[in-house]
């Protein structure tokens, strides 16, 4: 079939500067999983790198018309393109608890769900990497300190080491959005499990930035927390203040200062 039209609903922006794609296949490190998770492959500029690495790949394309392209152009994957929405998809119908990466020129439009999805699966995914809107990469990847740190920095960096790699220009899509792009790598820390409790790490971080122009003190007046606790110094500063680390031993005490 010809060429598949890109679909402004599903933010389809297709890259078509091949050694960008290739670029962007050789983020993965292939250590630690067998397997690859392609989203959103369209037509295969990004898929044709990965499946020449010593991995199984598959892909996950929502766009019927995608699909069709892919499995006439690419008869090696024909078998393991699923047919489905990632951000609905149970994984585990393919990956039955096994470790895997997630790669892809993800839609803009879905970039940060498909992030906290991957939070979600993280005890699986070791790495992930890809293009995504500029804005958005570095806001992963900002420290504390940043104007752009926030939720998604603080709970990304809670479980990976995250690394922003490289930005490219509008120039290199069919049809160019209207923003540059960065890509970014997330590798899965050695312990990634948290010595508080998550959901209430969740909460914290949410609360906090949800008015990230107010102390801490002022953002959680609403979880009662005791007079003792209040009188902390971490309690002075603003979210934007407050490392990774600290938000979790925060979360600490909030947990053993509980009334």
């Amino acid at each position: 079939m010809d060429k598949v039209k890109a679909k402004k609903h599903l933010g389809q922006h297709f890259l078509i500067d091949e050694s960008i794609a290739k670029a962007i296949a050789d983020t993965l490190n292939l250590h630690g999983y067998q397997s690859v998770l392609e989203i959103g492959p369209g037509m295969g500029v990004l898929t044709k790198y990965l499946i020449e690495k010593p991995i199984t790949t598959y892909a996950i394309e929502i766009d019927t018309e995608s699909v069709t392209y892919l499995q006439q152009n690419y008869p090696a994957l024909r078998d393991k393109i699923i047919s489905k929405d990632f951000l609905k998809f149970d994984l585990n119908e393919i990956f039955n608890g096994n470790q895997f990466a997630i790669i892809g020129n993800f839609p803009y439009n879905i970039s940060t769900q498909i992030v906290f999805r991957v939070l979600e699966y993280r005890a699986q995914i070791p790495e992930f990497s890809g293009m995504f809107q500029k804005e958005v990469a570095e806001r992963i990847c900002s420290k504390k300190g940043s104007k752009v740190y926030g939720i998604l920095s603080v709970l990304a960096q809670a479980f990976y080491e995250v690394e922003y790699l490289f930005t490219v220009d509008e120039n290199v899509f069919n049809p160019p959005p209207k923003v540059k792009s960065g890509v970014m790598r997330m590798r899965r820390k050695e312990n990634y499990t948290l010595p508080c409790n998550e959901k209430m790490l969740y909460k914290v971080v949410k609360m906090a930035f949800q008015q990230r122009r107010k102390t801490m003190r002022n953002s959680l007046k609403s979880l009662n927390l005791s007079d003792n606790l209040r009188e902390d110094s971490i309690f002075d500063l603003r979210p934007e203040q407050l490392s990774v680390e600290q938000f979790i031993a925060l979360t600490q005490k909030i947990e053993a200062n509980a009334v």
